[in-house]
């Protein structure tokens, strides 16, 4: 379970912190030059915050208080001189209030004393509803609502305001002059700052990005670019009119993704150019390895692009788009837990993604991202047993699940209304998205279902019958709208009542890991539609994460890691240094570079690209959590078709080691304690524990000890 450290840091109200740092994020991204906002409602700060606490003192103790605004403090509702930084409280029991105005940054705070401290268990509130009467009695403040201090890990120093990632210098692999130009070659996808080394003259000069040498050498199409005035005192940023004196190392004002730059100029000269490469400081404390060193690369290739958009908040691809969207993110949550497990980043965009009240449209606009950002909480409270988390986040849940029965039809579905983008996925061919989608209704479901176990963490009981008949009603509709036994599958969607002829494989494989088939039908869809290849393929790494997990749940892991191999190492032999938004094996050449009709318009380093993680960790080394915060696991190891395996998945205090081979399984347990699963046609023999026999040569052993545990076929 989360703990809450008694050690002070700032402290805000929840989600704005996120809130104001997304902004600044998500308004980075240019086109060709030109400033590029998102296009979803764009939600700030509450400027004026009031910060409270009580506490019980057996001696009279001096705190200290820093701010991110101006203030005012009241003792006991006693409002005191000015803004202390230093502020003496006598012994007793006492009521403290901080109320902070900024309308710049978020109002936060950090109070620290020999035994006071900042932390997420003060509370706050945006408006605290006390006014005086005429005869100066103060207001009954019963209807003001709290909510537990939002936090993170800043010490005293280290402002919220002004957080930046880390910078390190990169040099590029290679240069070499090209038509009139330079291309510099900084020798896999990378991010981060333009560098000009020793600009002189008088002049213009442009550089070119590119994630291909063809992008960063078309200064017609490539997806970004800067243009520079050079003067005799001055470098000019052009595309926002920012002049700096001219110095020998010249740092661009906003960082792009790129491998390749490609710098022209006129009348100017320069020494060189390199780069400041920029990055989250994340900890890698999950690891792979297999006797297969394809795999072994397709993981590291992964964990690279994991590394490149996990920066602020999860995002979605680092060239064009460089913004929080939902889908992206419930998956780069999954890939974390067995990555980085930073849970903080998982939170972070969690509350970006949801905003404020009032709600006006679905999550990024989009339908079915919505329902990810639902099912993403309850994944975060399985993996981290973070329930204050819950608590905190579980009004904005109930008005988020509010605006979407809203929007609800006669028979309780959902369908895209106006506003409402329903995206499904990119596909190579016709993909219907009017009527009642299936894949809809299925996301709605565990929607559903997931608001009824955050209404029981966070205590409002009423909710928990609401949301859990609403499920039983929902789920009960699936199949009889849905299935058609003449397919053996669930059809795409129903539109007025009437199911259509297609089938694709969305609603049959979230079916399939939701547990929302009988075995038959699960065996049916695995034939008819996921092992089908007339049915529309699947061309985006975003989807392929689902199909491929619907598999291993089918228990098809030699099949998948086929599959893996050809998808994931496809990509690697066109060249790929990250994993791309999309892949499609019948492509060639420049042909791979194309997306929304634009030469370049695909990105070549996108979070969604990264699922071989969370597939080798889950399906492979086998790891779960069955109780929150891994107090109990499950490991059900395989290797999958290959010789040997092993790796490391992170938990939240700890991590589990598992080696596999053919006939060994090594475990190693530094937190929680749980069932190890396996198959054996002898008998096998264990160092630590007894052996269960699960019949039909499969057994399981209770690993409840920090000591490595070996198992012997």
């Amino acid at each position: 379970m989360a703990k809450i450290s008694n050690q002070a840091t700032w402290i805000w109200y929840p989600g704005d912190y996120e809130i104001w740092l997304g902004n600044r994020m998500n308004n980075r991204r240019t086109e060709r030059g030109a400033f590029f906002p998102p296009f979803w409602k764009s939600d700030s700060h509450f400027v004026t915050v009031e910060f409270s606490t009580v506490v019980d003192l057996a001696a009279a103790e001096e705190i200290e208080i820093e701010s991110e605004g101006i203030f005012n403090l009241k003792l006991d509702g006693k409002l005191q001189f000015g803004m202390p930084k230093r502020f003496l409280l006598p012994a007793g029991r006492h009521n403290l209030n901080i109320k902070v105005w900024n309308q710049a940054t978020p109002p936060a705070i950090y109070v620290e004393g020999a035994t006071i401290a900042s932390n997420s268990r003060w509370r706050v509130t945006f408006e605290d509803k006390e006014w005086i009467d005429e005869s100066g009695k103060a207001s009954d403040t019963s209807a003001t609502i709290y909510a537990s201090a939002g936090s993170w890990n800043f010490t005293k120093e280290q402002r919220p305001s002004a957080y930046a990632l880390c910078r390190e210098p990169l040099e590029a692999a290679s240069v070499a002059e090209v038509e009139g130009g330079l291309l510099y070659d900084f020798g896999r996808e990378t991010f981060g700052y333009a560098v000009l080394e020793g600009v002189a003259g008088v002049g213009e000069l442009a550089i070119y990005y590119g994630e291909s040498p063809e992008e960063a050498q078309d200064t017609e199409y490539c997806e970004t670019l800067d243009r520079l005035a050079v003067t005799e005192e001055a470098i000019v940023d052009l595309a926002v009119n920012a002049s700096t004196p001219k110095t020998e190392r010249y740092v661009l004002g906003n960082s792009k993704a790129f491998r390749y730059l490609y710098v022209t100029t006129e009348g100017v000269t320069l020494r060189g150019v390199s780069m400041e490469y920029e990055y989250a400081p994340v900890d890698y404390r999950g690891s792979f390895r297999s006797s297969d060193e394809e795999l072994n690369r397709i993981w590291e290739i992964g964990a690279y692009t994991m590394h490149l958009t996990t920066r602020e908040f999860f995002i979605d691809g680092i060239k064009r788009d460089r913004w929080v969207w939902s889908g992206d993110a419930v998956q780069s949550y999954l890939m974390n837990y067995y990555l980085f497990f930073d849970s903080e980043c998982v939170k972070r965009t969690t509350w970006l993604l949801r905003g404020k009240d009032p709600v006006t449209a679905h999550t990024n606009t989009i339908m079915d991202y919505t329902f990810y950002w639902f099912i993403g909480i309850y994944d975060y409270y399985m993996y981290t047993g973070d329930l204050a988390f819950v608590k905190q986040i579980y009004p904005r849940m109930q008005t988020m699940m509010e605006y979407v029965l809203g929007r609800t039809n006669r028979n309780g579905m959902v369908e895209g209304m106006t506003g409402d983008w329903v995206f499904v996925d990119w596909a190579d061919g016709f993909l219907d998205k009017k009527g009642e989608l299936a894949i809809e209704q299925v996301l709605l479901c565990k929607s559903l279902e997931t608001m009824a176990l955050c209404a029981s963490l966070a205590e409002v009981e009423e909710d928990v019958a609401t949301y859990e008949q609403l499920a039983a009603e929902l789920r009960a509709k699936l199949m009889p709208a849905f299935w058609s036994e003449a397919k053996q599958a669930m059809v795409h969607n129903r539109i007025d009542g009437v199911q259509s002829e297609s089938v694709t494989r969305y609603a049959n494989m979230f079916a399939t890991f939701f547990g929302y088939l009988t075995p038959a039908q699960q065996e049916q869809i695995k034939h008819s539609v996921l092992l089908n290849d007339e049915v529309l393929k699947i061309t985006t790494p975003y989807m392929r994460f689902y199909e491929l997990e619907a598999l291993c749940v089918m228990g098809e892991q030699e099949a998948v890691m086929g599959e893996m191999k050809a998808y994931w190492g496809g990509m690697l032999r066109e060249g790929a240094t990250s994993f791309w938004e999309k892949y499609n094996p019948s492509e060639q050449g420049v042909e791979h570079l194309a997306m929304y009709g634009r030469p370049y318009g695909k990105s070549l380093c996108h979070a969604w690209g990264a699922s071989p993680i969370y597939l080798l960790g889950k399906y492979y080394l086998g790891v779960r959590p069955v109780k929150p915060g891994y107090a109990e696991f499950e490991i059900r190891p395989t290797t999958g078709g290959l010789e040997w395996m092993e790796g490391v998945i992170p938990t939240p205090n700890g991590a589990i080691t598992v080696k596999i081979d053919q006939k060994t399984i090594h475990v190693e347990a530094t937190e929680g304690e749980g069932w190890l699963y396996f198959r054996s046609e002898g008998a096998p023999k264990a160092s630590e524990g007894e052996i269960e026999s699960l019949g039909e040569g499969e057994y399981r052993l209770w690993v409840a000890t920090a000591q490595p545990v070996t198992v012997n076929f």
